[in-house]
């Protein structure tokens, strides 16, 4: 399925398929391709949306998780949805965090995949080599249990990161900011249900860190996937579209009781 990205307003967004509206927030690393699999299967009965954060288009001294929830916000507004379930991978499960600690009526079910918010790994503990292609793509291939699943236009994204100025300081500011806002303190009073979906080789949020928010949020499932990182939407699509679609029904039973 080709993807096409509307421009209305300060927005750019996907939207396919028709129902109820499941909004998916991406990583720091947001290429579309990321969730092909998770839209063509959910577009069959909801409305798949993925909002492009303004990650790289801010003002550096305005990047930051904070500001992105901001503009998810705004965007739900702009488009007048009601209730939307917030599918969070990484960077973008924090931003769904933040938004739904500030507008808990306003969503329906937040779901985690490798989220930051309590703490995670970073991409590594030296700056990356600027001019050594293949060392970016084994960092990037460290991601994920099966490096392979790092496809070329994935690692063409973090090369074009790494070598451009902007991008690399609004990443930087990014990474600072997540860690200052820790979610750690919210997470008891979110009573809305939350699914946890988790890879149980992640090295980036490794598997403590969805120990803690299955703990510390009050009404949380959670499933692990096996020989999986970081990005279970990516590594094994097929399972985690079965977990989180028997999760919503599940859900969906519960609340029509």
């Amino acid at each position: 399925m080709d993807l096409e990205i509307k421009k209305e307003g300060d927005f750019e967004y996907v939207e396919v398929g028709s129902g109820p509206v499941l909004m998916l927030l991406h990583g720091l690393f947001g290429a579309l391709s990321n969730f092909q699999e998770v839209i063509d299967h959910f577009s069959k009965k909801y409305t798949v949306t993925i909002p492009l954060m303004p990650i790289y288009t801010l003002p550096i001294i305005s990047t930051n998780v904070k500001n992105l929830a901001k503009h998810i916000e705004d965007f739900i507004v702009f488009k007048g949805y009601e209730k939307p379930i917030l599918v969070g991978n990484s960077l973008g499960g924090h931003v769904g965090l933040i938004y739904t600690s500030q507008h808990p009526e306003k969503v329906k079910y937040l779901v985690l995949t490798g989220s930051s918010g309590l703490y995670e790994n970073a991409f590594g503990s030296t700056f990356p080599r600027k001019n050594d292609y293949n060392y970016i793509k084994e960092k990037v291939g460290q991601t994920f249990y099966d490096p392979n699943v790092a496809t070329k236009e994935l690692v063409d994204e973090v090369w074009d990161l790494i070598g451009d100025r902007g991008k690399a300081l609004r990443s930087i500011s990014l990474a600072k900011s997540a860690i200052r806002s820790n979610m750690a303190g919210e997470l008891p009073t979110m009573h809305l249900p939350v699914c946890l979906i988790w890879g149980k080789n992640d090295t980036i949020t490794p598997p403590e860190v969805a120990e803690e928010f299955h703990r510390e949020l009050p009404d949380s499932d959670l499933f692990w996937m096996d020989k999986c990182g970081h990005a279970p939407m990516m590594e094994h699509p097929k399972e985690f579209n079965q977990i989180l679609d028997a999760w919503l029904d599940k859900r969906n039973q519960a609340s029509q009781n």
